[in-house]
């Protein structure tokens, strides 16, 4: 895309750093935002590598003020905003009947209600660029669990928010999905699992092993491969897709 620009949110790590660094490939500059200034640094020389400008921006996305800031940012940058990827926000698992009211909305105020924040500022910007948008779901929004009661409400929620947004979207001519991944081990995932396994007697490898044929599927997903739904979803290819929840989780989900 000759002179377009992405906003990638969450781009420090993760799902986030792998889908910056992939839609510097189609994309002249990446907008990278995240609260981890040294992790974004990482990202954007990768980002640069590919062949793409970047700004980089380190803010707190929970924080009412940071989405005018991270649009006035990256126009002042390039000028425009061409497509906009909300995937900000890790949510603790922590069992339902022990999580904090301030845990619960912590992770509100950063996933579901930071993408909505820097969605709507976003967004003459991107009616004027007929550009799109991706927000960031989960396979928890369609079977919540106690251990992980808030990351399934809010996935859930940020799907119903998705399908707002494209409603809007149809009179305005911004493409809005949302993106529902499964398993992915990523390093936050792999952190977790190191707390998790000695606590259930095994090692970190016997965890990652164990947990896909739990959940019968033939492994963990990667970055990368999210990254690349992603960058179809953003591409001219897929225009007509709008309103839609895309899940690639390795047939996790065995119902229709």
């Amino acid at each position: 895309m000759p002179d377009s620009v992405a906003v990638v949110t969450g781009a420090s790590q993760g799902i986030g750093r792998a889908t910056a660094i992939r839609l510097a490939r189609d994309f002249t500059s990446v907008v990278l935002v995240a609260r981890n200034r040294s992790h974004l640094e990482d990202t954007a020389a990768q980002v640069r590598a590919a062949g793409a400008g970047t700004r980089v921006i380190d803010l707190d996305l929970s924080a009412p003020a940071a989405a005018r800031t991270v649009v006035d940012e990256a126009l002042a940058a390039f000028g425009r905003i061409d497509t906009l990827v909300n995937i900000a926000g890790a949510v603790p698992q922590i069992d339902l009947f022990e999580m904090t009211d301030e845990q619960w909305d912590a992770g509100m105020a950063l996933k579901l209600h930071g993408a909505r924040r820097l969605t709507i500022e976003a967004w003459p910007a991107l009616v004027e660029a007929k550009g799109s948008v991706v927000l960031m779901s989960g396979n928890s929004a369609i079977f919540p669990k106690a251990p992980y009661a808030a990351v399934g409400t809010i996935n859930a929620a940020i799907a119903a928010l998705a399908k707002a947004f494209s409603d809007r979207g149809i009179t305005d001519g911004v493409q809005v999905n949302s993106v529902m991944p499964g398993a992915v081990l990523t390093g936050r995932r792999r952190s977790y699992l190191e707390h998790w396994a000695p606590a259930h007697g095994m090692t970190v490898e016997d965890a990652i092993s164990r947990f896909p044929q739990e959940a019968e599927i033939e492994r963990f997903g990667q970055a990368e491969e999210i990254a690349e739904l992603i960058g179809f979803l953003v591409s001219p290819a897929a225009r007509w897709m709008t309103g839609s929840t895309l899940r690639m989780d390795g047939g996790e989900v065995k119902s229709v």
